[in-house]
């Protein structure tokens, strides 16, 4: 952007203002690009972070799934001691210690509830992905919205301590001629009255910078940030295709449109669980154990009298089997419960087309938001120019005498309004473009990089 041709005073001023503020606001902070601060906002932001560990959980999920599909073994070890005193029959009596162990076996041969569980879980684990993938996207928009509102705040900044040191000298002007006689105590007033709204301007405009500048540090988790300012001149990528050309893209990108076909699956899923419920259950069985056995004791022999004993052995035992399981009647729980999840599939399928509605809704928003923004630019361009050159009139005019000084400041305002409005435009076009890759579900992390190559090096 040129400067208008105003007094040197003025161009002096509008020249050291974007250092003093630079200096003022970074504290010697080396300024830091998009994509390094997204780089940052990804192993730090919280809601990221906890996304990715809930992706993580649903995998190790998925896996005690595959479980059911797997052999399961046991082993059970035990040792039983038993004495036996029979006083009634002469004082006869026996002590026994066993001690075994069996491993056992199974392995499900069919069980048609157990692979449909497992069908569910691995549904389980897209729908985590895809969570991600739109945490990430979110991640993307909010460094990005966060970044340049840190730009937007320094421009309206630098806009309001520019036009305030433009009304320092226009008031001072005004003073001198009121002094000499050419101007009248009214124009005194106006460019007072236009400086104490610069001066509030100016506070409200540095509180601002304050905040957006600490809600980027918290969000990237770094003490202190300094984004760099667009490349000069600004050039913006011009919005391709149409909108139902993105509308379509979103359909099979989409992660809002992904959960919702495939929390359809998995409602669908468990319609043939439920129904499953009337099928047999074949399993393969199998058992080995070892014993070993110790007996003492008294017992009658021949004559009569008590003779003692004490023995012991091993001995090991083994099986096989298949077993077939077979559901007679569960008192009506299968059919209803077959009712219950038919009922809830239509429900997914109704959400999974809501879905679909509002991704498509949100596309054109954003699609139409974009193209607007990017004629608004090009309109604020023009403004830009024309402001420039009716600053330039009228300050010519005020010299004279055919302008007030009313006019002038009102000038002045206009044009660093509109340069204001300008830079502000250029954010909400990029910010823009992200938000409707977002709503596609096209934006990657590839498009940050893109974006960055439209800042200063």
């Amino acid at each position: 952007m040129t400067l208008p041709r105003l007094s040197p005073s003025i161009r002096s001023a509008l020249r050291l203002t974007p250092l003093v503020l630079a200096l003022g606001l970074s504290s010697a902070v080396r300024a830091q690009s998009l994509a390094e601060l997204y780089d940052a906002a990804r192993g730090y932001d919280a809601t990221y972070l906890g996304v990715k560990a809930q992706t993580e959980s649903a995998r190790y999920r998925a896996e005690q799934a595959y479980a059911l599909r797997r052999p399961g073994v046991s082993l059970d070890v035990g040792s039983t001691r038993s004495n036996s005193d029979t006083p009634y029959l002469t004082n006869l009596s026996s002590h026994q210690t066993d001690t075994r162990a069996t491993l056992k076996a199974q392995q499900n041969l069919f069980n048609r509830p157990n692979d449909l569980q497992i069908a569910q879980a691995e549904r389980g684990v897209q729908v985590a992905e895809a969570q991600l993938r739109a945490a990430e996207q979110d991640l993307i928009v909010r460094v990005a919205q966060a970044y340049f509102d840190v730009l937007a705040a320094q421009d309206t900044l630098l806009s309001a301590q520019t036009n305030k040191t433009a009304i320092t000298e226009q008031l001072a002007s005004a003073k001198r001629n009121f002094e000499v006689g050419t101007a009248t105590i009214t124009d005194t007033r106006e460019a007072q009255a236009r400086f104490d709204l610069a001066t509030a301007q100016e506070i409200a405009a540095d509180n601002d910078l304050r905040t957006k500048r600490a809600f980027l540090a918290q969000l990237v988790g770094r003490p202190a940030v300094e984004p760099k300012p667009l490349a000069q001149p600004a050039v913006l990528p011009p919005v391709t295709d149409s909108a139902e050309q993105w509308v379509n893209a979103s359909e099979g990108n989409s992660p809002a449109v992904e959960q919702a076909r495939l929390g359809y699956e998995v409602a669908k899923l468990e319609t043939e669980k439920a129904r499953a419920g009337h099928l047999p259950t074949v399993a393969l069985t199998g058992s080995y154990g070892r014993n070993h056995a110790s007996v003492s004791g008294q017992t009658l022999g021949l004559s009569g009298s008590a003779v003692g004993f004490d023995t012991s052995g091993n001995g090991t035992s083994s099986s096989i089997g298949v077993t077939l399981s077979v559901p007679l009647f569960a008192g009506y729980q299968i059919q209803n419960r077959v009712k219950e999840t038919l009922s809830l599939e239509e429900k997914a399928r109704e959400d999974l087309e809501n879905a679909r509605r509002t991704v498509a809704q949100g596309t054109r928003a954003a699609f139409f938001g974009v193209q607007s923004g990017e004629a608004r630019v090009k309109a604020l361009e023009a403004a830009e120019a024309s402001s420039q050159l009716a600053l330039e009139a009228t300050q010519l005019g005020y010299k004279v005498g055919v302008r007030v000084n009313l006019d002038v400041l009102n000038a002045q305002t206009q044009l660093y309004n509109t340069r204001t409005d300008l830079a502000k435009g250029r954010y909400d076009v990029i910010v823009g473009n992200l938000k409707l890759r977002q709503a596609t579900g096209q934006l990657r992390p590839e498009d940050v990089n893109a974006a960055n190559t439209l800042l200063a090096k």
